[in-house]
């Protein structure tokens, strides 16, 4: 066989390929053990990319040389060498496969029409990771403002920032909004979030939300020096979605929130690279779960809320956090704030929001595991507190303070009222049942 010959076969040394040109993807595969993963590996590597089924004549040598994709690494776990157990009903593999960047371009549909496409109704295959070079990445502009441009529009140099989601979640008028706004800024959050069920609805006009709340945000900053963003949820279908933006940094809203995996990450990516469009963005991750949360298939979380959302021009995303209501696992959260924020060739890094059922005796956990480059989401912890959101917005920001004096919440508590009656509300509240 002849270089030009190897050179258009779907296989490939991991040494063999230029990583400044392929991008590589590494899958999970789970498969009866009478499946030779090994055999088939490269006829999906054909699959999504030059060819199919069946041979084709437009699929010559030199097309598969410069398109193909190249499988350069199978790896069965256990590691067998001399035998298989013969009663082995399943065996998996960790499979890798390198994709020419230039079949894909630098941008996210193709991209994941690629990596995942038909694959994804190939049994028990996930995405586990995707590397991409440096020549993809430099093709998006990524987070506009980033972790310090956040800081920077807050004035907050230093300490993890405040988010409340308002709560309820949807099904109020935009005067009870007002109010709820009002004493979530005043109570010290950083960030006021609309819930990611309420966009623009009948009873409660998105655009009315901005004129309204922005009225607020100026009073509220005359009274106690500190600014809040707003993230009004933009969430909509095309072109609503983008009027929707235009509109409300029209009307003064200094911030912005979309649902992007339900929009698309081409929808966030867009509303993030537009020039006119000047404020941050805050990406909700609701739809997440669709891809990643099965064991052996779809894609991994901190692809879904890390690597990818912050390639479109997120600079807050929302992350579930395993210390309150949300099913994660411990490293899988800091994995997901990693790809976030840990540098990424040209990328701006991205603030990481740790939510689910927060409450400030969580929040030590929070800044141990994450440091102070995160926001903080609470929503019931907030409202919910037994002498109001001002009240639960104060609790939050004094365990802030505490955790970073080093001071345990709890000895800090006996100083801060607020701090002392949230811990008592809320000890443990998910063992009781109680909704946050």
């Amino acid at each position: 066989m002849n270089r030009d010959e190897i050179l258009s076969l779907p296989i490939a040394l991991p040494d063999g390929v230029d990583y400044d040109e392929y991008i590589i993807s590494t899958y999970l595969v789970s498969y009866p053990a009478a499946l030779p993963v090994p055999l088939i590996a490269p006829m999906l590597a054909v699959e999504q990319s030059t060819g199919t089924w069946v041979a084709v004549p437009g699929e010559t040598e030199e097309v598969r040389r410069q398109h193909i994709a190249k499988v350069i690494g199978v790896y069965e776990m256990p590691d067998y060498e001399a035998t298989v157990p013969p009663n082995l009903q399943d065996r998996k593999w960790f499979v890798q496969v390198a994709y020419p960047e230039v079949n894909i371009g630098e941008q996210i549909p193709m991209l994941l029409t690629t990596v995942v496409g038909n694959i994804s109704m190939g049994g028990d295959i996930k995405l586990l990771d995707v590397r991409f070079p440096e020549k993809y990445v430099a093709g998006f502009k990524g987070p506009k403002f980033g972790i310090d441009g956040v800081r920077e529009v807050l004035g907050v140099p230093k300490r993890p920032l405040l988010n409340n989601m308002i709560k309820p979640c949807t099904g109020y008028t935009c005067e009870v909004g007002a109010e709820l706004f009002r004493k979530a800024a005043a109570g010290g959050c950083d960030i006021v979030k609309d819930d990611e069920l309420i966009a623009d609805a009948s009873f409660n006009s998105a655009l009315e939300r901005v004129k309204t709340y922005m009225k607020i945000e100026k009073q509220v900053y005359e009274e106690t020096g500190e600014h809040t963003l707003y993230t009004v949820n933009i969430t909509d279908s095309i072109p609503k979605v983008f009027e929707n933006a235009k509109r409300a940094v029209e009307l003064g809203c200094n911030a912005l929130m979309i649902n992007y995996l339900a929009v698309g990450f081409p929808v966030m990516q867009a509303i993030a690279e537009d020039l006119s469009i000047n404020v941050p963005i805050l990406g909700h991750m609701d739809v997440a779960g669709a891809f990643y949360m099965s064991p052996y298939h779809g894609i991994s979380s901190h692809l879904v809320l890390g690597k990818l959302p912050r390639l479109a021009g997120a600079d807050v995303v929302v992350i579930p956090a395993p210390y309150g209501k949300a099913p994660v696992i411990d490293y899988k959260f800091k994995n997901a704030a990693r790809n976030l924020s840990f540098p990424l060739y040209n990328l701006k890094p991205t603030f990481p929001m740790a939510s689910g059922g927060i409450t400030p005796s969580m929040v030590p956990q929070v800044m141990m595991a994450l440091g102070n480059d995160i926001v903080i989401g609470s929503g019931g912890g907030i409202h919910a507190h037994p002498q109001g959101p001002i009240a639960g917005g104060k609790a939050f920001r004094q365990a802030i303070d505490a955790t970073m004096q080093g001071i345990p919440v709890a000895e800090y508590a006996k100083d801060h009222q607020e701090l002392a009656i949230a811990l008592k509300e809320w000890v443990d509240p998910f063992s009781k049942g109680i909704r946050i």
